[in-house]
């Protein structure tokens, strides 16, 4: 499923790149890392939009099949046990659309965190990398200082 990701600046192949501005936490592998997350929290929930519908036809066949063993006076433990397994899919189609909110909410919040952290860092970032002038690692001047 992670071959079908788009092509992220500052990722290669899921890891964040070494080197320069996009290792470890920099600007562009962070907002790498969080488009990543964005595009994988869609991906699961179109996977979980195919398997709760593919769970809910699977549960409404087998309600339908022990009625028609019902009709045909089958063994009613066997009817209990298809009526047991339509409950059971069921239950799994209901689960699958709880997945489906949860990854949209992942989703959400990750976009909403990538811009939040694309008004607030990008200014700086262009700046740095318009100046020429090599650039402190991302972090060292909160480290320099006071501590609380």
């Amino acid at each position: 499923m992670s071959d079908n990701l788009p092509a992220i600046p500052g990722m290669n192949n899921g890891v964040a790149n070494t080197g320069n501005a996009s290792s470890g936490n920099g600007f562009l592998a962070l907002a790498g890392r969080t488009a990543k997350l964005a595009a994988s929290a869609l991906f699961l929930k179109e996977g979980m939009h195919l398997l709760r519908s593919h769970m809910q036809a699977n549960a409404n066949a087998a309600m339908r099949l022990s009625e028609m063993c019902g009709q045909a006076e089958v063994e009613p433990q066997f009817t209990s046990m298809i009526e047991d397994t339509s409950t059971a899919l069921t239950g799994v189609a209901e689960a699958s659309g709880e997945m489906v909110n949860a990854a949209d909410a992942v989703d959400t919040d990750a976009r909403g965190f990538n811009g939040a952290h694309e008004r607030e860092y990008r200014p700086g970032y262009e700046a740095s990398n318009g100046s020429g002038v090599r650039q402190a690692k991302p972090g060292f001047y909160r480290r320099s200082g006071r501590r609380s």
